[in-house]
């Protein structure tokens, strides 16, 4: 059993079913929605801890609500989309999506989905020292998965941005490839055409440029090989 609660947000009544019960058997408490209104309505009452949302809804789509919910925190998210529909992955990914799942899809690889993305939003055990690393004017506390800016000013960043940015921060100055960064921050083989960690790299750019242009510049395209960041980073 699990104190876990998922939110199905999915407008068909038999796959919102067979989730809720697959979920069910794996010890998850669940809430179902068949739109975006009755989600709004259902999170009013509870706060789930990852919602499992498709793209094709009636009414407001997938991508507009996935806007919405990452402008108001970092509630973890696993979208469903169409078999083939990359732009619809790559678009989810801009816009905050914590992982995506192309129908029809395998039970048990949504199960290793859900668990790594709530392991990541987790972070590591509670009764690991603290890690505070340093670069520019931005702190990371690597336990408490916060970064913050001068005056103290709170970074939001997805769990996948901070699990991307935790990667650079314990290997600075180092080149690192897109597979090894897909399987540190996502723990799964890379597609040749997955662009998973650019579309990260990218909304990682743009948070820090925000706080510290300097920091987002750190983050070097190195061309074949993947990314290296070159910021001085620094134990606290």
């Amino acid at each position: 059993m699990t104190d876990r609660t998922i939110m199905i947000v999915e407008d068909d009544r038999e796959i919102r079913s067979l989730l809720a019960d697959l979920l069910a058997r794996e010890g998850y408490a669940t809430v179902c929605a068949e739109d975006g209104a009755a989600m709004d309505r259902a999170l009013t009452q509870t706060r789930p801890d990852l919602i499992v949302l498709d793209i094709m809804l009636p009414g407001e789509d997938g991508l507009s609500i996935c806007r919405r919910l990452r402008a108001k925190g970092a509630l973890p998210i696993l979208m469903l989309t169409a078999k083939g529909e990359d732009i619809d992955r790559i678009v989810g990914l801009e816009i905050g999506a914590d992982d995506y799942l192309p129908k029809p899809f395998n039970p048990r690889e949504l199960l290793a989905r859900i668990r790594a993305v709530l392991r990541r939003a987790d972070g590591p055990a509670q009764n690991q020292s603290p890690r505070r690393l340093g670069f520019g004017v931005l702190v990371a506390d690597l336990d408490a998965r916060s970064l913050v800016g001068a005056g103290e000013t709170i970074v939001q960043l997805t769990a996948a941005e901070f699990d991307l940015l935790a990667c650079f921060l314990e290997r600075p100055k180092r080149v690192l490839s897109r597979d090894q960064l897909l399987d540190w921050t996502r723990g799964r083989a890379a597609d040749p055409y997955d662009r998973t960690i650019d579309v990260s790299v990218s909304r990682l750019r743009r948070k820090l440029a925000a706080v510290d242009p300097q920091a987002a510049v750190s983050i070097k395209t190195v061309r074949n090989g993947g990314y290296l960041f070159t910021a001085d980073v620094r134990a606290l």
